[in-house]
């Protein structure tokens, strides 16, 4: 059939520069990638990037959210993490092997508009965590780049803080436009080398501890003298937890990178089930590892960094192991580690850049609540770099000042997750009741972090408003694309088609809203007002059923052919009525070499409520909407099918 040249092909057409070539460049190609696929622990380096590298900021945020009750907090936290995280994201694997991710299910869910204004909001929160990620990432590489021992002959001026971290985002966002992929063998070489590294370090941190005792035993009597029984320390640590929710930012990652991860030697398109099982062992893999650096690296710091070097302008601040590196290991080995935190950290943002590019293109322009060049990665990669830009000048590149924001979007996703969860066991009376309590945990913790640290939520509300504002006005710009990709035709309705034309030599629709007036009296009021007669036109009643109209795009249209008390009817199902009238209208066209005409009856209302009923229900002035489709599509009015209302 004829269809419309897409916006983004007319973009490329209309381009009078190589440079609108290049920004726009990917905007048609709409085939689906073909993965390169490895064996389960290389894709678990590729999401240990993001996960991992919080190792750089955690001990310090943790210390300052719990002081001396850092290791027990920090207990807490994997506990949470073990318990909680791994079963929900095991769960999520399963429910979605393909990488769509908790946000998917919820899509599934929650049909309508119901679970498409859920993945708008949560998107909004999903780019808060991706956005914090980048910057936060890239102002913990600046701090260990500006608290370098070997660099404090430098001038001032060259190790400013915000200064630093924006030249490390230009120089992120500058990666990305010259087309940027992860690769999976530099992902392992990193997080091999930044693990051993942290290894070594507190190895021989825990050595120290181990030469002098005395340390556990003081900080033990501190404790007691602070919070008087261990009770009490459990109820404080669980307060704090929100504060220390960080560790658990790469759950949402290590499902998004399922398609990256090979099967049991089945087919690799094919072998869901050898992947669901492999990313498990990713999950749980990464999360003991980072369970148990978390716990060795809380004490150590604890225990070994005075309080003071934890605090802003201090030595500690952002960059605890660091410290104790420097501090044990002399500044060669200690700069080592730094570099090796720098690069984990460079690519922890751009992991959490790749996913934002991976989301938004992924729904927003399929709900037809994005323009086309949404499918273009070089515009978002200037969007995204601008909003960290400004969201690094907020902050002034400060770590501890972005870690809520940080956990508000990570915690969000979390609890989303375990919703989701929920709503696909809920028939399983156990694993009902488990996962409720997991849900009720998250959802606490999302609470408290929101209320300690409402600058996440200002940020995600900042996000969410603009995707919805955004949303609103592409999909009334876009509402009158064609939308229908093919249009096929049942042997009846076939037979409809050729026998008009046998008849009639041509091809008239009238359309009709199902459970509308009675066919005969609707066929002999259209008559009357045209002033047809039998021979002159000879009508086929359309029928169309809005479907889900809070789908934009239907990648087929089926028309069935219906006989009902000799009146002969078109059927078909789609989430807009006049789309789909004009898919059909221009495939009749193409088909049958005439030019179908199509009566509507007069409607009468609002224009603006048409329009909103349009938008957001599927239907409205259909003559007029069918007819501006149709003339968006077919330029020359010598070649549009006719559109003829009374």
């Amino acid at each position: 059939m004829t269809t419309s040249v897409s916006p983004s092909q007319r973009i490329k057409n209309q381009s009078s520069s190589k440079f609108q070539q290049w920004l726009f460049r990917g905007m048609s190609d709409n085939r689906p990638e073909k993965h390169h696929q490895d064996v389960w622990w290389k894709v678990m380096c590729l999401t240990g990037v993001d996960y991992f590298s919080t190792l750089g900021y955690q001990p310090g945020i943790a210390f300052i959210a719990a002081g001396l009750l850092s290791p027990v907090a920090t207990m807490v936290l994997v506990i949470v993490t073990l318990c909680g995280c791994l079963p929900i994201y095991r769960m999520v694997a399963k429910s979605s092997p393909h990488g769509q991710g908790s946000i998917s299910m919820l899509e599934k869910l929650l049909p309508g508009w119901l679970g498409k204004a859920l993945v708008l909001i949560l998107l909004g929160f999903a780019a808060t965590d991706f956005i914090i990620t980048i910057t936060l990432s890239a102002a913990d590489a600046t701090a260990h780049i500006v608290e370098n021992p070997l660099l404090q002959s430098f001038p001032a001026w060259m190790l400013n803080r915000l200064g630093v971290t924006s030249i490390l985002l230009a120089l992120l966002g500058g990666v990305f436009l010259l087309g940027f992929r992860e690769a999976i063998g530099i992902s392992v070489a990193v997080v091999v080398l930044y693990l051993t590294l942290n290894a070594v370090i507190l190895s021989v941190s825990f050595q120290h501890i181990f030469v002098a005792p005395q340390l556990f035993v003081d900080w033990q009597s501190k404790l007691l003298t602070q919070h008087g029984s261990p009770w009490m320390m459990l109820g404080v640590s669980l307060v704090l937890f929100p504060k220390l929710a960080l560790g658990m930012s790469g759950f949402e990652t290590g499902v998004a990178v399922m398609p990256l991860v090979k099967g049991e030697g089945g087919h690799p398109d094919t072998d869901i089930e050898g992947r669901v099982k492999n990313t498990r062992k990713l999950l749980l893999t990464a999360a003991v590892i980072m369970s148990c650096f978390l716990i060795v690296s809380s004490i150590a710091t604890t225990l070994l960094i005075p309080s003071e070097a934890f605090l802003e302008g201090g030595q500690a601040n952002g960059r605890a192991i660091s410290y104790l590196a420097h501090l044990y290991l002399g500044h060669g080995f200690g700069s080592a580690y730094d570099i090796s935190t720098i690069l984990i950290l460079w690519f922890a943002g751009a992991s959490a850049l790749a996913g934002l590019l991976n989301l938004v293109p992924r729904y927003l322009p399929r709900f037809g609540m994005a323009p086309e060049w949404a499918k273009a990665t070089r515009p978002l990669v200037i969007f995204f770099s601008i909003v960290a830009f400004a969201v690094t000048m907020i902050f002034r590149a400060d770590v501890d000042a972005q870690a809520g924001a940080y956990a508000t979007g990570v915690l969000v996703l979390m609890t989303s997750a375990a919703f989701a969860v929920l709503l696909s066991v809920r028939h399983m009376k156990w694993q009902a009741r488990a996962f409720f309590l997991i849900t009720m945990v998250f959802i606490y913790t999302s609470v408290m972090n929101m209320i300690e640290r409402p600058e996440g939520l200002h940020i995600a509300s900042f996000f969410i408003g603009t995707i919805l504002v955004t949303s609103f006005i592409s999909r009334a710009i876009r509402s009158v694309e064609l939308r229908t990709g093919e249009v096929k035709l049942d042997a009846m309705a076939q037979r409809f088609i050729s026998d008009t034309m046998h008849t009639t030599g041509g091809i008239c629709l009238l359309a009709h809203r199902p459970m509308g007036l009675d066919y005969r009296e609707k066929e002999e009021e259209t008559r009357k007002i045209h002033k047809l007669t039998i021979e002159e036109a000879e009508f086929l009643f359309l029928e169309v059923e809005v479907s889900d109209s809070s789908d934009f795009a239907g990648d087929q249209l089926w028309v069935e052919g219906v006989e009902v008390d000799g009146v002969r009817v078109l059927r078909c199902t789609s989430p807009a009525i006049p789309n789909a009238i004009a898919a059909l209208l221009l495939y009749l066209r193409d088909q049958n070499s005439v030019l179908p005409h199509a009566y509507f009856g007069w409607t009468e209302g609002n224009p603006l409520a048409y329009i909103f009923k349009f938008l957001f229900f599927g239907e409205g002035e259909t003559a007029p909407l069918t007819r501006e489709i149709l003339r968006k599509v077919e330029r020359d009015p010598a070649s549009r099918p006719r559109i003829l209302v009374g």
